[in-house]
């Protein structure tokens, strides 16, 4: 068979059951036999009662009914597809060991076995042309892969360095812009008249030692309230976003993109470079819930919150980065106990159920929505 002849799993081929779509599967062989229903020599009741499975042992049946060599033959005239291998790296009964280290992937053995993703070449390309079902990709991209360097995204190199984000990027960049709203806020608690960014973005320094208490006090309860907004926000975008599976097309653009925003790092958790988000992603994420803000808010109160969010998405980030590199590294005892239970809890998302346990930072939303992840 073509390697590239589309890839499916047993879910998919359930799914056709019926008299107007009859898939069965034989040998591997994904096969849609809907036309050749009223053809069948035993009857189209045979092979209904096989709807959506698969029918090796019953045509090897004599009692079901006699099958030539010509019945064989005919078979890949039925030929759409074929049932993809199933990794197993991710279980239930996964648990995060003091010393836990993922085995790197042979990447010439994976891609013979699973015919999903060549780690030897560009990803991008890959999944543009991709040929396996929606859920084969999903069964596919939530079981790990581990090298020791960065697997490639794209050929051209000033698309790939845009892929790659050292983690002391997300602090440099977003720690003096919140600092800078933060600043905005405060003045503008306090009274004194801003000019927009566009037009003067430079600030009166001078003038902040002698602003009124009750300005840092409301720039202080903004931020704060910013803090809280970011662990919804962070909840929020993982799980209705990055975690979009059940909503996603079966399309290879859809599958394309949800690889490029949250795919990439459930196929390959530990790499380091992708650990943190590109601050083109962040600006382009961030920028709808800033326009809100600012929508919903008082100029002063919606900066002091955006302010308290950004300072909370680098802790966010920076801890994200810790779980997956050096804490690993560390000997379990060293870490303080909420950053252990975290970090085992965030591992557990990615080895264990992919379905649950939404929450980096903490597991206060994932209580309140019912998608805690036990350990």
């Amino acid at each position: 068979m073509s390697k590239r002849i589309r890839i499916y799993t047993a879910s998919d081929v359930l799914q056709h059951n019926s008299e107007s779509s009859c898939w069965v599967t034989h040998r591997g062989k994904v096969l849609d036999v809907t036309n050749f229903l009223m053809d069948h020599p035993g009857g189209e009741e045979f092979i209904l009662k096989y709807a959506g499975r698969d029918v090796e042992n019953a045509m090897k049946d004599e009692h079901e009914h006699v099958h030539s060599e010509s019945a064989y033959d005919m078979l890949d005239e039925f030929l759409i597809g074929r049932l993809g291998a199933g990794e197993n790296v991710v279980s239930d009964d996964w648990v995060a060991t003091d010393d836990f280290t993922p085995d790197d992937t042979d990447e010439a053995a994976d891609y013979e076995k699973n015919q999903f993703l060549d780690l030897r070449k560009p990803l991008m390309r890959q999944m543009w042309d991709c040929n396996f079902s929606k859920a084969y990709y999903l069964q596919q991209v939530h079981q790990p892969r581990h090298l020791p360097e960065s697997a490639r995204l794209f050929g051209p190199a000033p698309l790939e360095v845009l892929t790659r984000t050292k983690w002391w990027v997300v602090p440099a960049i977003w720690l003096p812009i919140a600092a800078y709203i933060g600043l905005r806020s405060l003045l503008q608690f306090g009274g004194v008249p801003l000019a927009s960014f566009k037009v003067d973005p430079y600030l009166p320094f001078g003038l902040i030692l002698s602003l009124p208490i009750d300005a840092y006090l409301k720039t202080s309860l903004s931020f704060v309230f910013g803090n809280f907004m970011w662990t919804l926000l962070e909840y929020g975008f993982h799980r209705f976003l990055f975690h979009v599976d059940f909503y996603l097309p079966d399309h290879p653009k859809f599958l394309m993109i949800h690889f490029l925003l949250h795919g990439i790092h459930h196929y390959m958790p530990m790499d380091k470079l992708r650990l943190v988000m590109p601050p083109v992603l962040f600006l382009t994420l961030s920028l709808p819930m800033t326009q809100l803000a600012h929508f919903l808010f008082p100029t002063a109160m919606a900066n002091g919150t955006i302010s308290g969010s950004f300072v909370f998405y680098v802790i966010y980030d920076t801890m994200h980065y810790a779980y997956a590199t050096f804490f690993i590294s560390m000997h379990h005892t060293k870490l303080p106990s909420y950053l252990r239970e975290q970090k085992k809890y965030h591992l557990a998302h990615h080895y264990k159920n992919f379905e649950l346990g939404f929450g980096v930072t903490s597991k206060v939303w994932d209580y309140v929505f019912n998608t805690v992840l036990p350990l």
